[in-house]
């Protein structure tokens, strides 16, 4: 009888983890919000308006972008705030997303994504896969759903090490 149910409960926890696994495949599949890819090149995003010069991790220079398109306005009928994108070398490595409270949001990105985890340091929910997460941050009055992308974010790390590398050849 016990070997019944552990396997039984092995099976189900197999199952439940080839479930998450497909979700996230969703993830990775979708890269981005709606067709705004990361990874991609800004000049490809509809209604890009240029907004300022940044500097990510107090370090790297980066642009921030406000995206205003039709397309980008509603998430099925949940009013969408703002989308801004940032890009480094011209790639978009960031996306944030502002929508309206509604808690059809949430469910929508469990429905496609899988359950979400719970940062209790950053207060907020989160998907994950090797190349990409999906940060959900509510509060009462809004959600921020916020999308990176870590290849960038390897390139501003090498970036960093070639500079390095020519100071330490100049000595």
């Amino acid at each position: 009888m016990k070997a019944y149910l552990t396997l039984g409960i092995l099976l189900g926890l197999t199952a439940t983890s080839m479930l998450y696994s497909q979700d996230l495949k969703e993830l990775n599949r979708r890269r981005g919000f709606k067709d705004i890819k990361l990874g991609s090149v800004v000049d490809s995003v509809k209604g890009i308006v240029f907004r300022k010069d940044i500097i990510e991790k107090k370090e790297f220079p980066a642009k921030l972008y406000e995206v205003k398109y039709p397309d980008y306005e509603k998430i099925g009928d949940v009013a969408v705030k703002d989308v801004e994108l940032k890009a480094y070398k011209s790639f978009i490595y960031q996306i944030d997303v502002t929508t309206v409270r509604d808690p059809k949001i949430m469910k929508g990105l469990e429905k496609s994504y899988g359950k979400a985890t719970y940062s209790i340091r950053m207060e907020s929910f989160y998907w994950r896969t090797d190349s990409l997460s999906l940060v959900y941050k509510g509060s009462s009055k809004e959600i921020q759903l916020t999308y990176r992308y870590y290849p960038t974010y390897k390139l501003m790390q090498l970036d960093k090490n070639k500079k390095i590398e020519e100071v330490a050849e100049d000595f």
